[in-house]
């Protein structure tokens, strides 16, 4: 059984078939979904989900494209939605400079401020670091809060170790899979299996050989197939690790 640890079944591209889609995850060997927030409607509408499927979890927080907008009104408002019964982590929150126009200053601070909502809450956090490695890992250690994990991890194998040194969980989406992903699949078979996550970020990256198409959490054991092989290990075996580590780090029973 699968679960995979990030997903957005919230966005529009399932609006026509989403409940279909649902359905097909589950009868595929997925067991647990955790639904991520990216913003203050889709932490939202990840919470409706989790109340409305069994085997999905929400996550609630703002990625730092909005964050940079983000006002204490929004902070007080991930509080109340974090005290929904099924939300088990704040996420996705982090650092995204791959575009010029982001405010690296307000991207930081509200990083910071969404790390601090965690530990107030003894939560877990999700953390999206695009292109800005060096100043992700600045601010989880000016945190000192390290109950964290490292999704769609893309960082190198130096890195994941510094991580999992401070305590991380390190998760990897479809790019392991890719032939280009070299960078991902070295840092891969680097993590301790114990500390390794899997997810498909769903609807974005789809694994091989479903590159380019709309992404959904049944495509997960792609993921697990690629590390298994990485690791040496059988993708049951693979699947079994990774289900026990996201029900540990997200404290599902």
């Amino acid at each position: 059984m699968y679960f995979d640890t990030h997903a957005h079944l919230d966005d529009g591209r399932f609006s026509e078939d989403r409940e279909a889609v649902i359905r097909e995850i589950f009868d595929s060997g997925v067991s647990l979904v955790v639904n991520v927030g990216a913003d203050m409607e889709g932490s939202r509408a990840s919470v409706q989900l989790a109340a409305q499927y069994d085997g999905i979890y929400a996550a609630v927080g703002v990625h730092p494209y909005d964050a940079q907008a983000m006002t204490e009104v929004d902070l007080a408002a991930l509080r109340e939605l974090a005290g929904s019964p099924k939300v088990v982590a704040i996420g996705e929150i982090g650092l995204d400079y791959h575009y010029d126009e982001a405010d690296r200053d307000k991207q930081k601070e509200w990083f910071l401020n969404q790390i601090k909502l965690a530990e107030a809450l003894d939560l877990p956090y999700i953390v999206h670091d695009r292109d800005a490695h060096a100043d992700c890992l600045e601010v989880i250690r000016k945190s000192g809060y390290f109950r964290g994990v490292m999704h769609c991890y893309s960082g190198s194998s130096e890195m994941a170790r510094e991580l999992v040194e401070l305590g991380f969980y390190i998760s990897f989406a479809g790019p392991v899979t890719f032939k280009n992903g070299k960078k991902a699949k070295e840092a891969a078979a680097s993590v301790p299996s114990g500390r390794i996550l899997i997810e498909t970020d769903s609807p974005y990256l789809s694994p091989e050989p479903y590159r380019g198409q709309r992404n959904d959490s049944a495509k997960v054991r792609f993921v697990a197939k690629e590390i298994a092989a990485l690791k040496g290990m059988t993708e049951e075996e693979l699947a079994k690790v990774t289900l026990e580590n996201g029900k540990r780090f997200f404290g599902i029973e």
